[in-house]
């Protein structure tokens, strides 16, 4: 894209050229080649003979034979450098390559693209539209061209013709598509939204207004009162069908072409003026408002404010306010706003934002960079001239409504009343400062509508632009371009610092994670530990707990015993010997007479309780624990001695 230092040689290189001194026709005829004065020169110049070469590209394109001394514009100052120059005739002459030209063509409610380049003929869009649109040539009216009507055989080259183009098709000898019945066509015709293209005959500037079908022609005529300063009582008009004689008519009736219609208005110099035009274009039809658009210019005329006419101010002869006054919740409030606008310019419109100023500031700003959107504010005034063609020509344009969506969030506001535009600046001068809340106070009524681009920052909000109503589409969509590209600078670096951030933070992540793990495995163990301990512990106290238990029955039951008689006694004594596990022997001696019960006592007091151990003999081999306990030793045949060994239980 060419800097602004490179536009500006551009410019002058091809004012020079072109001769054409509108700096503003200029400009958009170069927007419309994309800056590149070769092309927009080609389409403007005859290229039938010569050659025109930019120094750019460096190749040669067929082109008009350009003389700068002869041309009528002066010359460029020898301190600029000139991006075209004229070319020898020795210069060798290289083939020109073909213009491809863009056409959006509208039928009823189809649009047709067509993509043809600049030598083909009008005939052969009319032959692609037949098979697109099942419409027969000869019943195919294409309408639009800049020059009026043309034939079929006409070349596309020698219209001069700019690359993007709207044309529409009319077939008035077609009957229009079947309803119920004619009050459901005129209802269908009241919800249509009309494309009005009127020129104003003695400036040569066209405005294209969008009105409802249920719009009347005088409210047409204040709107045009309002572009072109011609009171409604001396406009003279040139366009409407037959059927439209009275203002009070809605276009519905009116019997206008759907989508588009092309009128042309000037102003009356004196009615026997208008009397000759009207007898020398007499397949026109010359309308001039009724005494109801007089009542209204007098009154201007005479220092009353424009709409003051019987006492009612001028947003009484509205349908309806764009927003309600003192409205408690702005969400309900922009709701109605969106609902007013539509009716007014059509479905094709910005999505506004339905919610508070906050909440738009949220939806904008504070989401990851990734996700940040510009804030565009749109400040509505029903009171202004240029509202609309702002909003008509400029704010409801394609383009602009699709670069809206796509990159900012879009929020509105009606400061017609004096309540909301108080309540609005309490709002600015809150979230912008004082400083901005006093430009906007300081705006005139006739300088709205304003749109204000916002840039959230990390400690405040920025207003990139402030946009006032007396712009081209052009041009607004420049300054939203060129705030697009402030805001894409300053999303990248928060991108980038963003990242940077959360790099920092998942690794502080990853780290806190890994030492709470840490820290829970350790926890395990030690508490794995310590529940160990504590079972080693319980387990010792029970162990200790049955010993002092066993210690207490052994010591009871040695305590119990009788006492060992003596070798010599005069009753007959048993003599036992008693093998333990360990290998070693217990001996002692019991009377013959004794129970076994004392054996087993005496062997549990030793360390070997009988429900433990199991006493066995040798031979023959026998479970003597088996045996009854009261029975005497030498009943149980232990006696007079014997050797026993112990075992211990399963």
């Amino acid at each position: 894209m060419a800097s602004n230092m490179d536009r500006e040689i551009i410019l002058a290189d091809f004012q020079a050229c072109t001769g054409i001194e509108n700096i503003d026709e200029a400009i958009t005829l170069l927007e419309q080649n994309n800056w590149d004065l070769v092309a927009a020169i080609n389409g403007v110049i005859p290229q039938e003979n010569g050659i025109l070469q930019s120094e750019y590209g460096g190749e040669t394109i067929p082109g008009p034979a350009f003389d700068p001394a002869s041309h009528s514009a002066p010359a460029p100052t020898p301190s600029s450098s000139s991006a075209f120059r004229p070319v020898l005739p020795s210069r060798q002459i290289v083939e020109r390559q073909p213009r491809m030209l863009d056409f959006r063509v509208e039928y009823r409610d189809r649009n047709v693209d067509v993509v043809l380049e600049d030598s083909c003929t009008v005939g052969e869009i009319k032959q692609i539209l037949e098979n697109e649109l099942q419409i027969p040539v000869s019943k195919m009216l294409l309408k639009g061209w800049k020059t009026g009507d043309v034939e079929d055989s006409t070349v596309l080259k020698s219209l001069h013709l700019p690359k993007n183009n709207s044309l529409y098709v009319l077939t008035p000898d077609l009957p229009p598509p079947s309803s119920s019945s004619h009050a459901g066509a005129l209802q269908e015709s009241l919800n249509q939204n009309f494309m009005l293209i009127i020129t104003h005959r003695e400036v040569q500037r066209e405005y294209n207004l969008n009105f409802s079908g249920s719009s009347t022609i005088q409210e047409v005529k204040r709107n045009v009162y309002d572009l072109t300063s011609i009171p409604v009582r001396h406009q003279l008009w040139e366009g409407w069908p037959p059927s439209a004689t009275d203002d009070s008519m809605c276009l519905a009736e009116s019997g206008l072409s759907y989508p588009c219609h092309r009128l042309t208005v000037g102003r009356r110099s004196s009615p026997a003026q208008t009397r000759e035009q009207s007898e020398e274009q007499s397949t026109d039809v010359h309308m001039v408002s009724d005494s109801d658009g007089d009542d209204f210019e007098d009154a201007s005329e005479f220092g009353v404010d424009d709409g003051e006419v019987f006492g009612m101010p001028s947003s009484a002869l509205r349908k309806s306010p764009m927003m309600p006054e003192n409205a408690e919740n702005e969400g309900d409030a922009l709701l109605q706003f969106t609902a007013e606008f539509s009716s007014r310019y059509g479905d094709c419109h910005p999505v506004f934002f339905i919610g508070s100023l906050e909440a738009a500031f949220q939806e904008a700003f504070y989401v990851k960079a990734r996700d940040r959107k510009l804030l565009a504010i749109y400040l509505h005034h029903d009171e202004s001239v240029l509202t609309n063609v702002f909003c008509s020509q400029m704010l409801c344009a394609e383009s602009i409504v699709s670069y809206l969506s796509q990159n900012f969030i879009t929020w509105a506001w009606d400061l017609t009343k004096d309540a909301n535009r108080a309540r609005f600046l309490t709002m600015c001068n809150r979230h912008f400062g004082s400083v901005v809340a006093q430009t906007i106070r300081t705006q005139k009524t006739d300088q709205f509508p304003l749109f204000l681009i916002i840039m959230g920052k990390r400690s405040s909000n920025e207003v990139l632009n402030v946009i006032q109503g007396n712009t081209t589409v052009d041009e607004l969509m420049m300054r939203l371009m060129a705030a697009m590209e402030i805001f894409s600078a300053q999303q990248q670096e928060d991108i980038k610092d963003e990242d940077e951030r959360e790099a920092r933070e998942n690794v502080k992540r990853e780290q806190d994670e890994a030492y709470r793990l840490s820290l829970e495995a350790d926890r395990a163990k030690r508490e794995a530990h310590e529940r160990e301990m504590a079972e080693q512990f319980r387990l010792e106290q029970i162990r200790k707990e049955q010993e002092e238990e066993r210690e207490a029955i052994r010591l009871s039951l040695e305590q119990a015993l009788p006492p060992e008689p003596k070798e010599e006694n005069a009753e007959p004594v048993s003599k036992l010997r008693i093998r333990t596990p360990s290998g070693e022997f217990l001996e002692r001696r019991f009377l013959a007479s004794n129970k076994l019960q004392i054996v087993f006592d005496f062997v549990a007091s030793k360390g070997f309780p009988w429900d433990e151990f199991k006493l066995l003999s040798t031979f023959p081999r026998r479970d003597v624990t088996q045996l009854d306990p009261n029975k005497s030793l030498l009943e149980v045949k232990l006696f007079p001695q014997e050797t026993l060994f112990l075992e211990a239980k399963e």
